[in-house]
């Protein structure tokens, strides 16, 4: 089986207004465009009244080498999601009003095709190998999946900082 170290845990909660479609599409493009194959795990909508409330979950993975593989999880929560009327430049616009949180979490999966499992002697091999061999480049790997998942959050609150300025009427 293979061995998944748990490198980041962040989030971002958001509560306003903001069009969540261009958050959705906005967060799903730039994973793909860092290369990132996304799988959605889970969409539960539940409807309250005139809101809805939103779980979704994401699974976003991306082979590093033939060991290597990134993976990113973004579990959303979306509560009170609403439409609403806002002025943008001087013309009414429908956006949503509501709270979103989005959980980010990062691993680093090594021998994700679990070709070191077939025995024991494989996989103390695969243990000395982790630990002596090749360490620094475990090490440089952590840093670059903290790097990207850190910088996807950062770029997430951006776009949501810029969505929520607009005005309700």
């Amino acid at each position: 089986m293979s061995e998944k170290d748990s490198i980041y845990k962040g989030k971002i909660i958001q509560k306003g207004i903001f069009n969540f479609k261009d958050v959705y599409g906005f967060l799903y493009d730039y994973l793909v465009d860092e290369n990132y194959d996304v799988t959605e795990t889970k969409y539960v909508e539940k409807l309250e009244g005139n809101t809805k409330n939103l779980e979704i979950i994401w699974n976003a993975t991306k082979e590093v080498s033939d060991y290597f593989k990134f993976e990113i999880t973004a579990t959303w929560a979306v509560l009170g999601l609403k439409k609403v009327k806002v002025k943008k430049d001087d013309q009414e616009i429908v956006m949503d009003s509501g709270s979103i949180e989005i959980k980010f979490t990062a691993s680093l999966i090594k021998d994700y095709e679990s070709r070191w499992e077939n025995n024991s002697v494989l996989k103390f091999m695969r243990g000395m190998y982790d630990r002596y061999i090749i360490r620094s480049r475990i090490d440089s790997y952590e840093v670059k999946i903290w790097g990207e998942v850190n910088e996807i959050t950062t770029q997430t609150k951006s776009f949501l900082a810029i969505e929520g300025q607009h005005k309700s009427k």
